[in-house]
């Protein structure tokens, strides 16, 4: 039986209770999900890559367990497309929050449905109580010292304080 292989790029910086809900619900759709942490040479990143990347281990390893769902935690540069391609997705995962989500990623889909026919995107859009959290904002709150408990997974806070 061939397994649904679904991917999910961003740049999960800081790793945020928004991710983790469309993560949650995209186990429920495939049954490998990877999880794509994307390069960006003109951001400066709150969590190093390496960071990023055991820290969405730590979270999703419980929730793997619970959903029956495996993950791949990867890391990519370059074209989501290619990379999904890659790792033998058929579905680009992408969550949304609001209408100006929706316009930017409407875009993304009409150029990469040229670029790779073969890859369907499915938005799945984020649930009320997370839908105003944005990897942008928590990561300005952050940097000003402000409280981002309710915005983050435990562990995140804690590796934050750390830093």
């Amino acid at each position: 039986m061939t397994k649904l292989v679904g991917f999910y790029p961003g740049s999960f910086d800081p790793l945020t209770n928004g991710h983790l809900d469309v993560i949650e619900r995209a186990c429920k759709l495939v049954d490998t999900l990877v999880v794509a942490v994307g390069t960006h040479a003109t951001k400066k990143p709150l969590f190093s890559h390496e960071d990023r990347l055991t820290l969405l281990k730590a979270v999703l390893d419980p929730v793997g367990k619970r959903t029956d769902t495996e993950f791949k935690i990867v890391e990519f540069e370059g074209l989501a497309v290619t990379a999904a391609r890659q790792h033998g997705a058929k579905l680009i995962i992408r969550g949304l929050r609001d209408t100006t989500d929706y316009n930017y990623e409407m875009q993304m889909v009409g150029m990469n449905a040229q670029m790779a026919p073969d890859l369907q995107t499915v938005f799945l859009p984020s649930s009320p109580p997370v839908r105003h959290i944005s990897a942008t904002l928590v990561r300005q709150i952050a940097q000003l010292g402000g409280d981002i408990s309710k915005f983050v997974p435990p562990i995140v806070l804690e590796a934050l304080k750390r830093s």
